[in-house]
């Protein structure tokens, strides 16, 4: 019976540790893209740097209502797969999406209007260069921001359904091989300085998302046995 049960237990161990590190792997490409971001932005001073963080901060502050929707999604495909119900876990999932994307669209056209004054909560005006910066820097990724709603759903709707793979990849195409060779050549390339960097950003975010649109559709991750 220990012999069982020794057996059983690694076999959950297994399972969990396949689950778990692309898990890990995914959330270090997506963090350490943002590094290497932060770095090119640098070679252009303290104006831009400072300027670029300050946008930073506030977008990740903004955003974190929405992780905690497009959480919901890896909840309930989680639970409707594990109950037979396909159907339903898409339904979930196109329904979590709409509203991200409709928080998300509202929360970019805050961005949009209100950049100027909630920069200036931060840094002063008289900081010219820095506060330019940080409002182009907030409009400009801000733009992407309903389709970074829906990135966020789906790739939770993986991960709930235990295909932690596919956003793995699609993070380390969409980051690695597409975002920051994006940013460095119109930062360095085309001398479009900081700019370049945050142009790279809602581009990049907009391919990954239609790239997660795509699978989504092709419905394997239904089929995923955990």
């Amino acid at each position: 019976m220990e012999l069982i049960s020794c057996l059983t237990q690694w076999d959950v161990l297994k399972s969990l540790s396949a689950i778990a590190s692309p898990a890990t792997i995914q959330f270090i490409v997506q963090s350490a893209s943002w590094i290497f971001l932060a770095a090119i932005v640098a070679r252009y001073g303290s104006d831009a740097s400072a300027g670029y963080q300050t946008a930073i901060r506030l977008i990740v502050f903004f955003i974190l209502p929405a992780w905690g929707i497009s959480n919901a999604a890896a909840t309930l495909v989680g639970q409707n797969l594990g109950a037979n119900q396909p159907d339903r876990a898409e339904i979930s999932v196109k329904t979590i999406a709409k509203y991200n994307a409709i928080l998300m669209g509202g929360v970019m056209c805050f961005f949009f209007v209100l950049a100027v004054p909630l920069i200036n909560f931060f840094i002063p005006p008289a900081s010219i260069a820095q506060h330019d910066y940080a409002v182009d820097a907030l409009r400009v990724i801000s733009s992407g921001y309903i389709l970074y709603g829906v990135s966020m759903v789906l790739m939770q709707a993986f991960n709930g359904a235990g295909d932690t793979r596919t956003p793995t990849w699609i993070s380390f195409v969409g980051f690695w091989l597409l975002q920051i060779p994006m940013a460095w050549t119109l930062a360095i390339h085309f001398k479009m300085g900081p700019m370049g960097v945050f142009i790279a950003i809602p581009v990049a975010e907009s391919v990954i998302a239609f790239i997660y649109m795509w699978f989504f559709r092709k419905g394997k991750w239904k089929l995923v046995k955990v």
